[in-house]
């Protein structure tokens, strides 16, 4: 059965019930980038209702002061929330929350709310890369019914600007900007009775067009390099996973290596991918559940149900504050909504349905992906009998010092369970994500650097 949606612009869509393939840009569509469109295919325009803004460039980079340690000052520390969506009213805003966001109200009815604020529109990029988005736009093509992507520029970001179809929306959110980053940060998976362990991860994360030693031309299908050092509890200091990812998966398949402390040894690790556990997670986050959704897109397939407007978690500026303390955020059932900021963004819905003759935990997902960073905010998880089984958050907040946006924290509810993972906390850290600096190079992410990596 086809129906007709209306997407960016009065653009109208036409999809189909299963996944379909792209068809090209005219012209006239790309020219709308920059002008109807933002320079990377979002609505310029503010809604109706006056609710959404519109965009007029993101945060400029003097929007708050810099904080020792690389931490950034909140831009809207002083706000307010409008309303608060709580188990008691959100009927009434229904039609603005995913299925999600009301299974968590049901879930914990006297804990679980929504703090809204006044929607802003802080994402913006530099100039080089609207322009490389301009140029490369109607180039990337969908091959094998979206499970890859070829003629895609080495280095290239949100290679479907214009999207037509559920996989290239999916294919913008792996493609998104990104830089070098080093970080330092906690994940802790509660009890339901509020109790943690806390597990320090390092992470460093390369990209071939952004490293000095590296000719781009030269790995055209190489995404990104991933190294993560667990540096506590003791009993699994040490631990070190090197990933190495391509874009196309199909024609280059994941590589991994781990290496163990305790064994000394380095091994390949095709488990990390699809949904093999998550490191250190105790079962509760799949592979492919980090950075809410990454690797082959390939055991699903992809519909775009449409365009919403959608109460996201969005400029997490609360969450990265330096005095902000874990046990002020990790609580019983879900993180402490004193905390969490929502605001109203439109974005793309994409249903991945797993294929006949495939296998995942999740037989379904919904994903909601911020039409200003291409970035999914949130996520429903269904099991193989249908039931809505975990619910992801990607707390998005804009990093205005260097015009990238990311997430402030990852949470990731199981319903079922009543637990939850929380991950990406760095208040008590010694250091917010370092950007920019001394760029890392390609003999950093081989696996005979696992070992020097991993002593403890």
């Amino acid at each position: 059965m086809q129906k007709t949606i209306i997407g960016a612009c009065g653009l109208a869509l036409s999809l189909m019930a299963t996944s379909i393939a792209a068809q090209s840009l005219t012209q006239s569509e790309i020219d709308q980038l920059g002008t109807s469109l933002t320079p990377i295919g979002a609505e310029k325009a503010g809604n109706a209702a006056g609710t959404i803004p519109e965009w007029t460039g993101g945060l400029p980079t003097d929007a708050g002061q810099n904080l020792p340690n690389h931490f950034l000052e909140n831009p809207f520390k002083s706000e307010q929330p409008e309303f608060v969506i709580t188990a008691q009213n959100y009927q009434q805003y229904k039609e603005n929350l995913t299925p999600g966001q009301v299974a968590l109200f049901e879930r914990y009815p006297e804990t679980f709310r929504m703090p809204v604020y006044q929607t802003h529109r802080s994402v913006g990029y530099p100039q080089e890369l609207y322009d490389q988005v301009k140029q490369t736009a109607g180039q990337a093509k969908l091959v094998n019914g979206g499970d890859g992507v070829e003629n895609v520029t080495p280095g290239a970001s949100f290679v479907f600007p214009i999207p037509k179809s559920g996989a290239e929306v999916i294919w913008n959110h792996m493609t998104r900007y990104r830089l070098n980053v080093h970080r330092w940060y906690m994940q802790a998976m509660p009890q339901t009775n509020g109790s943690y362990t806390l597990i320090k991860l390092e992470e460093e994360v390369g990209y071939p067009n952004l490293m000095p030693d590296i000719d781009p031309a030269s790995m055209p299908n190489t995404l990104l390099f991933f190294k993560q050092r667990v540096n506590a509890p003791a009993r699994l200091a040490g631990n070190v996973l090197l990933v190495h990812d391509s874009l196309d998966q199909l024609k280059e398949p994941r590589m991994a290596w781990v290496y163990n402390a305790g064994q000394r040894r380095v091994r390949r690790a095709p488990q990390v991918a699809y949904d093999g556990p998550g490191t250190a997670s105790d079962g509760m986050r799949t592979s492919d559940n980090f950075s809410m959704y990454n690797g082959a897109p390939d055991r699903y397939n992809w519909k775009l149900v449409g365009k919403k407007e959608v109460y996201l978690p969005y400029n997490a500026g609360k969450l990265s504050d330096p005095n902000l303390k874990y046990d002020d955020v990790l609580k019983a059932g879900h993180v402490n909504p004193e905390h969490t900021r929502f605001e109203l963004h439109r974005v793309w819905e994409v249903q991945g349905d797993v294929k006949q003759g495939q296998r995942h935990i999740y037989a379904q997902r919904n994903f909601f992906v911020d039409e200003d960073s291409w970035q999914i905010g949130l996520a429903d998880h269904y099991d193989g009998r249908g039931t809505l089984w975990r619910v992801g958050e990607g707390h998005i907040a804009f990093n205005y010092k260097h015009k990238i946006p990311g997430y402030t924290l990852e949470t990731l509810y199981d319903l079922l369970a009543g637990r939850y993972i929380a991950l990406g906390m760095y208040t008590e850290e010694n250091s917010a994500p370092q950007y920019g600096g001394t760029p890392p190079t390609y003999n950093q992410f081989t696996p005979a650097a696992l070992r020097a990596s991993g002593v403890r």
